[in-house]
């Protein structure tokens, strides 16, 4: 495929350079992973998305703000928010199906999210100092230490205990669950057929484990079925691999 018919895709970079690290971008780069497609990476620190995209798109539905991922069709389409791109690759470029629209995708979203949110407090600091490039860290910590009125160790001192893994359980118990009930016919939410669902988990999951493999063990031992989500990262394998260009 020519370079003319290139995909690009807007991502976050890390101090590791040219490595994916965030949830959200990793949604949109395991589906084009998954569909072959031809694309590049235009990496964004935090303080440059805005002023990259703003030429080209309107703000996301809170009217204030710029996010990634995004994205750069060949027809010279711009779009941003994970859940549009993935509908818009999906209707261009239909198989292999990815099934975005599937009534599956918003309730694993949302679990993802209940999930990984209570997890906030013990993975801020660690993200902080692992991730963030020098360029995006007063920007993404700066911003964060404004919001919660402290500093991110010790927001992680004042409220990284046991409770998050409380406030945890549910919703991961509940995505424990839903592999589970489809494990003797495969490694995916719908069984032997894999999608976007499964592309917004292992989004998650691998982010954990980029900014802390012990929170990440942790993740998956409180699971209360490792092997479940461990079949499933081991079938998106090939999906992963492709993740710093």
């Amino acid at each position: 495929m020519g370079s003319q018919q290139q995909i690009t895709l807007f991502d976050l970079p890390s101090k590791e350079p040219n490595r994916t690290w965030s949830l959200n971008p990793w949604k949109t780069r395991l589906l084009l992973n998954y569909k072959g497609l031809d694309y590049k990476t235009e990496w964004l620190h935090y303080p440059d998305i805005a002023p990259r995209l703003k030429p080209h798109l309107p703000p996301n539905e809170t009217g204030t703000a710029y996010t990634i991922p995004a994205i750069l069709f060949p027809d010279g389409t711009y779009m941003m928010d994970s859940a549009k791109i993935a509908a818009a690759i999906e209707e261009r470029y239909p198989s292999p199906p990815a099934r975005p629209s599937s009534p599956l995708v918003p309730k694993i979203e949302h679990l993802t999210l209940e999930t990984i949110t209570p997890l906030f407090p013990i993975l801020m600091h660690k993200l902080s100092q692992v991730i963030l490039p020098d360029k995006d860290y007063d920007y993404w910590v700066g911003r964060h230490e404004r919001r919660l009125g402290m500093p991110l160790d010790e927001y992680e001192r004042q409220n990284g205990g046991e409770e998050v893994w409380a406030g945890a359980r549910p919703a991961l118990s509940e995505v424990t669950q839903l592999l589970k009930e489809r494990q003797a016919e495969g490694p995916f939410f719908l069984g032997g057929e894999v999608s976007y669902a499964d592309f917004v988990w292992v989004g998650a999951l691998v982010f954990v484990k980029r900014v802390d493999e012990a929170i990440f063990r942790e993740v998956l031992s409180r699971s209360g079925a490792r092997e479940v989500h461990e079949r499933l990262l081991e079938a998106c394998e090939p999906w992963l691999k492709r993740d710093d260009y």
